[in-house]
């Protein structure tokens, strides 16, 4: 076997048309991620939901920074309870053969690129399952910038930890032992985080619902709808509190009468991080609902 294997990634992601990292994973653009940073989760999970990913977001973590969010690209690591011979094997192999250095957790930390997010299923180990500490956090934050880290398991020195802004960690729990008894079987493979499947590319989103991973073919999409809902709430709201419209009105399909209102808003008064949005196909669905022909007067 190999680590981190660039035939192995590009199989394994084939609907990714985009840019590639060297090892072949997916390269979602920061211009992407950075959209990603102004959403809820729930907000861009619902375009996954509709096309079947229902296994993308897992809760129940602990974050270091309750309030700040983590949006990179997965860099993922599968470990198992150790077996003597499997981690012998392995180890020496990683070492003598990939010129890889120090321990597993190690390796993948050493790999890690700009807006990168440490993926890490640790199998819910916290006893000697403290995958980063002050100093491999600190590596983190050195390698990503503004990544971080998903551990489905255990860190150390959470004191130390708390002190880098620049990064988000969400994990199970803490311990002060170091990382033992566990072996690296995979690097950049399927990874399972509690009842979640991330893969290697995906977009990390955590917040403190909990995290989302979503696929990289999927994430300009998930960010324009996601952005969409949002602005359409922001409408919705004060249109509600003005008490123009019923909740039953802005809850069910739009009229095209409500979305002309919205239009005009939306062009004198959206914010600029949402000018970017089109919504040509919206109102043509709420024209033809209503049994018109297209017409000018709405200025898209």
């Amino acid at each position: 076997m190999k680590f981190d294997n660039r035939e192995d990634i590009i199989q394994l992601t084939p609907l990714w048309e985009g840019e590639r990292f060297p090892n072949g994973r997916p390269k979602v653009p920061g211009e992407v991620l950075r959209r990603m940073e102004k959403i809820t989760l729930e907000e861009a999970w619902g375009p996954l939901w509709g096309r079947g990913y229902k296994y993308q977001f897992q809760g129940d973590f602990k974050m270091i920074h309750p309030n700040k969010i983590l949006v990179g690209r997965a860099v993922t690591a599968v470990m198992v309870p150790m077996r003597p011979d499997l981690n012998d094997y392995l180890l020496k192999y990683g070492q003598e053969k990939e010129g890889r250095k120090g321990y597993f957790n190690a390796w993948v930390v050493d790999s890690l690129q700009e807006d990168d997010v440490l993926v890490v299923d640790l199998f819910d180990k916290i006893f000697q399952g403290t995958y980063v500490g002050g100093n491999l956090s600190t590596a983190v934050a050195a390698h990503t910038k503004r990544g971080g880290s998903v551990i489905w398991g255990g860190i150390r020195d959470v004191q130390q930890v708390m002190e880098i802004d620049s990064i988000q960690t969400l994990y199970r729990g803490n311990d002060p032992t170091g990382i033992g008894d566990v072996t690296m079987v995979g690097m950049n493979v399927p990874c399972r985080i509690g009842n979640a499947t991330c893969m290697p590319g995906d977009v990390v989103l955590g917040t403190p619902a909990g995290v989302l991973f979503i696929p990289p073919h999927l994430a300009e999409i998930c960010a324009t709808s996601a952005e969409k809902a949002k602005i359409r709430d922001m409408f919705g709201f004060m249109r509600l509190k003005e008490k123009k419209y019923t909740t039953a009105q802005i809850d069910t399909s739009w009229t095209l009468a409500i979305w002309e209102d919205f239009i005009n808003w939306f062009d004198r008064e959206a914010p600029e991080d949402f000018k970017h949005l089109k919504w040509d196909n919206e109102v043509e669905g709420a024209r033809k609902r209503k049994g018109e022909g297209p017409s000018n007067e709405v200025r898209l």
